[in-house]
């Protein structure tokens, strides 16, 4: 590991009230003013830029007027969970009486609209079938779709292959020729963005009799989720959305699901951030996709109940605490087959390829990015599509720099009969192939993770906004730094850096360390580095990465640093 502080950065235009720390903050990420640093929903971009816009909105408006069944069909992570509800709620908001959904089940029927589970959807009898967070890739299940007769809108953000589906209409910022300025809009976010362009249809054509229609900002609360939840980065759109949708969450105006998993996970609606969606709400929706089925997550955010929701949401609790289980065993697995194959010595590869014939192929994707984020390089983790199947789902995490789903690309264009179906996103992916395929894959990839990356790429940074002056250990800082948000992917939570002296330690639950810690001016602060203790004790003088944050056990203005990284000063 490696602390790296941020380049300088141009001065930016701030009003008095905003402190000199949060304009640092803020200019290190871009944002140069509060417009771009605390973007508005005003500031949206427009609907009618994305490509295939104008023919989704025909296609929805035609079957709410005439009274047609639209079926929607998610994906079985938070972001198609949330998407699926937002698509539900919105669509029965602005006039359509006849919406039902269905979710893929990630055993039975793989990721996304397959031939099989149009096959199943074939009951429902559908004449709209709408694709969310899925469908640019699913070319032969939508062609299924279509041979049954049924019209077709995909909305998706995934990247699109070398053919698009033959769908009636195509809704995605990535898709080819698309202008839409943020290519990173998360699956709920381009849903709601349809949402928006039929409202504003339906408007023009005077079909509310308030002229206006119903608010759709009450679905914003989803959208936070989703976005948060998917890891796309927070540019200036997304921010906008999550901050907004934070706010209701914050306020108690959430969904009724949404605001039980709250009180279920323990966490206090009104201090919510985005990192308690990444950390509590994105993961026990998720968990329902892993280890059961997403239509448990879907019908949760459907619930208008207090009591059923509260019930999901306590199911939702037992099912994360088993997935935590396995999690940690496959983990466990993983580092010891690591270490078996001499992984992080000298003749490490570039990138790894794991399996196990008893992992669970729900959990690959958390074992890749754990095992990531300990290699420092690509992952790709396999299980068996179900118990004693030939067939391998596995899941992909990536570093800065090596884009895995174009890297995957290469692979099947130079060897197209390893691989049954892939896709994905520049940092994750998913792919399906043969047990027999696996050391061919294996090699296939290795070679190009070498091809592509160069050995200074595998080096992990911690990148640091510098040392706090002794002045700004504060808890109006700490406040402020944590309103400032939303932080995530591509603008990140402040992180500072620093020497200090290891005053007191001690340790908690045989795992963290507990610390207070002199700053060069000789304050003394309490610190707490979660997973901090490795079995010795820790140096007189470190080096610290750390963010600043209150101290709610001691309250008032007490504050504390939690510890990302330590080493010898």
């Amino acid at each position: 590991m490696q602390i790296v502080r941020r380049a300088p950065a141009a001065a930016g235009q701030w009003p008095a009230q905003v402190p000199a720390l949060l304009q640092r903050v803020y200019e290190a990420r871009g944002a140069l003013d509060l417009d771009s640093a605390q973007p508005r929903l005003a500031q949206l971009l427009e609907p009618a830029r994305l490509q295939g816009m104008d023919a989704a909105v025909q296609l929805l408006a035609t079957a709410i007027a005439q009274h047609k069944r639209i079926l929607v069909v998610g994906d079985f992570d938070c972001d198609g969970a949330t998407a699926t509800a937002l698509a539900v709620r919105g669509l029965r908001m602005l006039g359509a009486g006849n919406v039902v959904h269905a979710v893929p089940n990630r055993i039975e029927h793989g990721y996304g609209l397959s031939v099989g589970l149009v096959a199943e959807l074939a009951a429902l009898q559908p004449d709209l079938l709408v694709t969310v967070d899925h469908g640019i890739a699913c070319l032969p299940g939508v062609t299924a779709a279509k041979a049954l007769g049924w019209q077709v809108l995909v909305t998706d953000h995934h990247l699109a292959g070398a053919q698009l589906p033959p769908a009636d209409a195509i809704v995605n910022p990535n898709q080819p020729g698309c202008g839409f300025p943020s290519k990173v809009l998360a699956g709920v976010g381009v849903m709601f963005y349809v949402l928006l362009a039929l409202r504003a249809h339906l408007r023009a054509a005077g079909a509310f009799a308030d002229g206006k229609g119903p608010d759709l900002g009450v679905l914003l609360d989803l959208v936070a989720v989703g976005t948060v939840a998917d890891l796309v980065p927070l540019d200036a759109n997304n921010r906008a959305l999550v901050a907004a949708g934070l706010r209701r969450l914050r306020a108690g105006q959430g969904c009724v699901g949404l605001q039980a998993l709250i009180a279920t996970s323990r966490r206090e609606a009104h201090k919510l951030s985005a990192s308690d969606i990444g950390f509590a709400l994105g993961p026990r929706i998720n968990a329902a996709g892993r280890l059961e089925d997403m239509a448990l997550g879907i019908e949760l955010l459907l619930s208008d109940d207090p009591r059923q929701a509260q019930d999901i949401a306590q199911t939702l609790e037992e099912i994360n605490s088993e997935r935590r289980a396995v999690q940690q065993q496959m983990t466990d697995e993983a580092e010891s087959a690591v270490a078996k194959a001499q992984l992080g010595t000298a003749e490490v590869p570039m990138a790894a390829c794991l399996f196990d014939a008893d992992w669970h192929p729900g959990v690959v994707g958390l074992v890749a990015s754990k095992m990531k984020d300990r290699l420092y390089r690509p992952v790709i983790a396999f299980a068996p599509a179900e118990p004693g199947s030939t067939m391998l789902r596995g899941s992909a995490r990536s570093i800065a720099g090596f884009h895995i789903r174009d890297a995957l690309a290469a692979v099947n264009a130079a060897q197209p009969r390893l691989m049954e179906k892939f896709g994905g996103h520049a940092m994750a992916a998913g792919l399906s192939l043969p047990l027999e395929h696996l050391a061919a894959f294996t090699a296939a990839f290795q070679a190009e993770a070498a091809r592509t990356l160069q050995p200074h790429q595998l080096q992990a940074q911690l990148l640091s906004d510098g040392e706090l002056a002794e002045g700004e250990y504060s808890a109006g800082h700490a406040r402020a730094l944590r309103a400032a948000g939303p932080w995530g992917q591509g603008f990140e939570e402040p992180l500072f850096d620093g020497c200090f002296v290891v005053a007191q330690w001690k340790v908690l639950k045989e795992r963290h360390l507990k610390l207070v810690l002199r700053t060069p001016g000789g304050a003394s602060l309490n610190a707490i580095w979660f997973g901090g203790w490795q079995g010795n004790a820790p140096s007189e003088r470190m080096r610290i990465a750390y963010r600043l944050a209150e101290d709610d056990f001691r309250g008032g203005d007490a504050i504390q640093l939690m510890v990302e990284y330590a080493e010898p000063a």
